[in-house]
């Protein structure tokens, strides 16, 4: 089941002090910029992946163990964080 990026909001307000969701992000493969909650986001897996609503190009993914919250921004260019 696809979700948006409004997904992540509960997760990242753990390791961000900023609201996540509208924080802009530029993608590495295609170098699309948009706000987080428009990541196309799926979560069935043991963590979640967002992906880039124009290519598809996994950004981030994020999975919470019992001891930690790991996150990967492997696939963002930039993340540009409101103040």
């Amino acid at each position: 089941m696809e979700l948006d990026g409004n997904a992540l909001a509960g997760d990242l307000a753990e390791v961000f002090t900023a609201e996540m969701t509208s924080a802009r992000f530029t993608c590495a493969g295609c170098r699309h910029a948009d706000a987080v909650a428009t990541l196309r986001v799926w979560n069935r897996a043991p963590g979640a992946v967002a992906r880039c609503p124009n290519c598809g190009d996994v950004i981030l993914t994020l999975v919470r163990t019992p001891a930690r919250l790991v996150l990967t921004l492997t696939g963002t260019a930039r993340l540009d964080l409101p103040l």
